[in-house]
């Protein structure tokens, strides 16, 4: 059942902590049955997609066409769409380009205070391989927040895993896959899916980086091949956290707190509002909403197993507990949200104002949708091009400059007890 607490009371505390602890994420059979897919690629290859493709998607991996999702048919889904959809798809893929255009980092090339050419360089991965579910969550807009970002660090060669079910892609995927400049599209899904991107096949090359969305098989898939291949993160369910006053529409935010409940039945809802009536006026709302929303089944439970209304004295005291929460979304819908923003420390993506919606960010906004869940935003940030890029250092040592830090460099190789490394320098002093 939702849990409705108060600020303050007996028992407060002791409740909200089971909740910021809370995982809701993949058990002990999942790693195991991922470990065993993962080990199976990697030692057989296409004759392990083959089987488990057949087993999980009814579908025969045989000829080419089979196997790949060509440019031409991404060209004629994307012909094919209605007009208001397409251009919505392109309103989407421009605003997250130019938002992440913003996001390239710029090289550093300098000489110090003793002459030293020192600095860094910042190149692009050569291959990242982007996972994008399919069925029941088979999202373009998942598609495009991953692959614009992408393009724009510069990656060479793009390549996007997706299951198939009996054969039948979602047209609406293909299509963002034409916007963005996909380089090739394998008809494979799940753990096995990732595990042939890090591994790489007969069929699929291997990758440097894979991002992107999946279940609980695909995210763990993620967590035990990463150090194999880079990643973007360990996604979680998904959640979302309101801060609401009295002066919101309840309505407003009760669909704000169904649009995460409807991804999952593990997705979490939390509203924290300053007025108890106005706490009643949004629960009441979401019962209403659930009557008519097509996804009732999945937003009822996810909101009865893991809805919350916390009610706080002051909106002030609601900040402390977001932080502890490091909510995937935060909406501070109040008239002025900018005081609120400015003490707010951890939190995957931050909507300001009444009429900012979490949903707006998850297609036109510009920023990724790709944040870190399960608490991880105390540490870790959404997608960015920077996880599609890599730094690397250079030093240039001219003999004056060595002469002026080499001996420091000497002291500390010994006291490190690496002679090898005082001698490398000590000759060239010499």
């Amino acid at each position: 059942m939702m849990q409705f607490l108060t600020h303050g009371e007996d028992g407060f505390e002791r409740a909200f902590e089971r909740v910021v602890r809370d995982r809701r994420e993949s058990d002990a059979d999942v790693a195991r049955d991922v470990a065993r897919i993962l080990s199976e690629v990697r030692e057989r290859g296409d004759r392990a997609l083959v089987e488990y493709t057949m087993r999980f998607d009814d579908h025969r991996l045989t000829e080419d066409g089979d196997w790949r999702i060509t440019a031409e048919e991404c060209a004629a889904a994307h012909a094919e769409l209605e007009p208001d959809l397409r251009d919505a798809l392109q309103l989407a893929a421009d605003r997250i380009r130019a938002y992440h255009e913003g996001q390239l980092p710029e090289d550093r090339d300098y000489t110090d205070t003793v002459g030293m050419r020192i600095g860094a360089r910042w190149n692009a991965v050569e291959a990242a391989g982007l996972y994008v579910p399919g069925g029941r969550a088979a999202y373009p807009s998942s598609l495009l927040m991953n692959a614009i970002p992408a393009k724009v660090a510069g990656v060479d060669r793009l390549v996007v895993t997706t299951p198939t079910p009996k054969g039948e892609s979602n047209p609406l995927v293909l299509a963002a896959a034409h916007i963005a400049g996909v380089d090739e599209i394998w008809r494979v899904g799940g753990a096995q899916a990732v595990a042939a991107l890090a591994y790489g096949t007969d069929r699929i090359g291997r990758v440097d980086v894979v991002t992107g969305p999946g279940n609980a098989w695909v995210a763990e898939a993620k967590r035990q091949l990463y150090g194999v291949v880079g990643i973007d993160m360990v996604a979680g369910p998904s959640e979302i956290l309101v801060i609401a006053d009295r002066d919101n529409d309840p309505d407003w935010i009760a669909a704000d707190l169904l649009s995460q409940a409807e991804h999952d039945p593990t997705s979490q809802s939390i509203l924290i509002t300053d007025d108890r009536g106005f706490a009643k006026l949004v629960e009441d709302a979401v019962d209403l909403q659930l009557m008519n929303l097509p996804t009732a089944k999945t937003a009822r439970t996810s909101w009865e197993a893991n809805g919350l209304i916390v009610v706080v004295d002051t909106l002030d005291v609601a900040i402390p507990l977001a932080d502890r929460l490091a909510a995937e979304h935060v909406q501070l819908a109040v008239a002025d949200p900018e005081p609120l923003f400015q003490k707010l420390r951890h939190a995957g993506s931050v909507f300001l104002g009444r009429t900012t919606p979490e949903a707006v960010g998850d297609y036109v906004a510009g920023p990724n949708h790709v944040l870190p869940t399960g608490r991880r935003a105390r540490f870790a940030s959404g997608l960015s091009v920077l996880n599609f890029m890599k730094r690397t250092s250079f030093i240039d040592a001219n003999p004056q400059a060595l002469a002026a830090i080499g001996p420091a460099a000497i002291a500390l190789a010994h006291a490190e007890g690496l002679p090898a490394h005082a001698k490398s320098i000590e000759l060239r002093l010499k």
